[in-house]
């Protein structure tokens, strides 16, 4: 009976210092209730406790943790349905409000969450909503971080993982794309085609104006060829009719001769010619042309011909 006695004496006394002493591991918070009512946290490390007078409450976990959250069907601003999932990371800063302010706090931050996200995506239409990811993560931060605040949690990231729509309007999405793409390549098309024109009208711009300054210069230098081509004419008719007053004959058979050459060129050049008869003595253009010789030697004889060199001024 003694053994017995002393037995349940060992067992009370073990159990009482296991109640007094208590080990918080690292990343863990305690509670401490008295009689069943909080009234302190115990951090991590070696903390008594007295048996029966207080009593550990609630053992929260101080790390951050990932919370995923589950697909859903949410309905765009355009009314298209799209199935959407994430993650979200928190972080439990006082563990008192994490451990009596909310009943289930994950149960609760997870419907707080999926609420929200229908709440987001529902005032989205269905394009912003694939395109604007970051925007929709960052209000769903702000609006959860708010919402948790009162339950002693920081709501650090929200990702959405996931946003699938429809296969049938994912096709639309995939036709609209490639008419779109199409519709951009026909504008390029057509811009091309138009600078080719612009360009191709311009180059033939620049070459008739080209052309046009071309046959300007060229009837200018023309112009002037007949001019001095007149002038010449007239001079030597000038000097032919200076030599028939002054009684030389040569000067006259040197003129009718080169009109007679001038027409018997004119008459060969002639396509409808294929023959020529020339009714007249040959005998008649050598003379005329001796009458040539003539005159041009006494052309150079005058103009060779020194002047008369006077004798010096004594």
């Amino acid at each position: 009976m003694g053994q017995l006695l002393a037995l349940v004496i060992v067992a009370v006394v073990v159990i009482g210092v296991a109640k007094l002493v208590r080990i918080v591991p690292q990343g863990y918070e305690w509670t401490v209730e008295t009689f069943g009512k909080y009234t302190r946290t115990l951090s991590p490390g070696l903390h008594f406790l007295i048996p029966i007078y207080q009593a550990v409450g609630r053992k929260i976990n101080m790390m951050e943790q990932v919370l995923d959250v589950p697909s859903q069907d949410v309905i765009t601003k355009d009314n298209a349905v799209v199935r959407v999932d994430g993650v979200v990371f928190y972080q439990v800063l006082d563990a008192a409000k994490a451990a009596y302010e909310v009943a289930n706090l994950e149960g609760a931050a997870l419907a707080l969450i999926m609420t929200n996200i229908r709440t987001v995506l529902g005032s989205m239409d269905l394009d912003e909503s694939l395109s604007q990811r970051d925007a929709i993560n960052a209000k769903l931060l702000g609006v959860v971080d708010e919402a948790t605040h009162p339950w002693g949690v920081k709501v650090n990231r929200i990702e959405i993982k996931d946003i699938s729509p429809p296969r049938d309007l994912v096709d639309a999405m995939a036709r609209q794309m490639k008419a779109e793409r199409e519709k951009r390549a026909n504008i390029l098309d057509a811009e091309g085609f138009r600078q080719a024109a612009i360009l191709k009208a311009e180059g033939e711009k620049q070459s008739v104006i080209l052309a046009a300054e071309g046959e300007k210069e060229a009837a200018f230098r023309a112009a002037e060829a007949r001019e001095r081509s007149a002038e010449a004419e007239a001079k030597a008719t000038t000097m032919v009719s200076e030599s028939i007053a002054n009684g030389n004959v040569n000067a006259l058979n040197y003129f009718v001769a080169n009109n007679y050459v001038e027409a018997l060129k004119e008459m060969a050049k002639s396509p409808n010619q294929k023959m020529l008869l020339l009714p007249i003595e040959a005998t008649g253009i050598l003379g005329s042309l001796a009458g040539i010789a003539e005159l041009a030697k006494e052309s150079l004889g005058q103009q060779q011909k020194p002047a008369a060199i006077q004798p010096p001024l004594r």
